[in-house]
Parts: C-alpha cells; sequence; structure tokens
C-alpha cells in the first residue's frame, strides 16, 4: 500500500532500508500466499496465482495475448500487524501481496468506513459502535 503524505510522517527516516530487510527476509515472497514480487500472471476462479511472465514484459502486452483473464504484475508490500506505522519491528511487519496485504486489512478499513460515514452523518447515534 502506498504511504499516503499525511501518514508518512508516522513513519521512520530509514523506512525504505526497513522494507528492503524485510523483502529480502521473505525472499521477494509473499509471506502469506508466497508469489514472487514483480510477476505478471492473473487469479483463477479458486483464487490461485497463475503466473504467465516475469519482469521484462509490460502487463498491456501479456493482457493482450490473455484477455479472457484480468493480467496484473504482483507488487509486495510491507504490512505493520499491528497496523502502527511507528512500530517498525521485524517481528511486527510481514511482506505481503496487494491481495493478502488487503485481506489483512480488512476489518479496520471497515471499520474507518464506518466511521467517515458516521461523521459525514453528523448525527446522534442510537446505538452505539458495531462490534
Amino acid at each position: 500500500m502506498p504511504i499516503t503524505p499525511e501518514k508518512r510522517k508516522r513513519y521512520p527516516p530509514d523506512w525504505p532500508q526497513i522494507r528492503a530487510a524485510i523483502l529480502a527476509r521473505a525472499g521477494n515472497r509473499c509471506e502469506q500466499c508466497g508469489v514472487l514480487n514483480g510477476v505478471i500472471g492473473y487469479r483463477d476462479a479458486h483464487g490461485a496465482f497463475c503466473p504467465l511472465a516475469r519482469h521484462g514484459f509490460r502487463v498491456s502486452y501479456i493482457q493482450s495475448l490473455h484477455p479472457e483473464v484480468r493480467v496484473f504484475q504482483v507488487v509486495l508490500t510491507v504490512a505493520h500487524l499491528d497496523h502502527v506505522p511507528e512500530n517498525c519491528k521485524p517481528k511486527n511487519l510481514k511482506a505481503l501481496c496487494q491481495r493478502c496485504h488487503l485481506r489483512h486489512d480488512a476489518v479496520q478499513h471497515a471499520r474507518s468506513a464506518w466511521l467517515t460515514r458516521r461523521a459525514q452523518k453528523n448525527n446522534l447515534e442510537l446505538f452505539g459502535e458495531p462490534a
């Protein structure tokens, strides 16, 4: 996940080196599903990644050869397991592909969306926050 400008100040100045160390520790693979960073491919109906090409190809070119599926390039990100950007201890960081990172953050994203909708309504709630 790209770091948004408003959250950038929460990361340490040596974040690029920390990120590189976590990717190296993971062998440049997602620590959840094992997919290799930079590989171009698609996910089948069961969610399994199907590689089509490695580095050096454009996604649009590979897509033109396989119009029946949605082709994309895997980009590894580094997830904070406790969702706290200031906590950059190696045991709190995990190299994840986009899909696994979004799954890891799903509950937090749902809660943030709920809070945003609630703030936009600008009214009193009759019931407490959702569980």
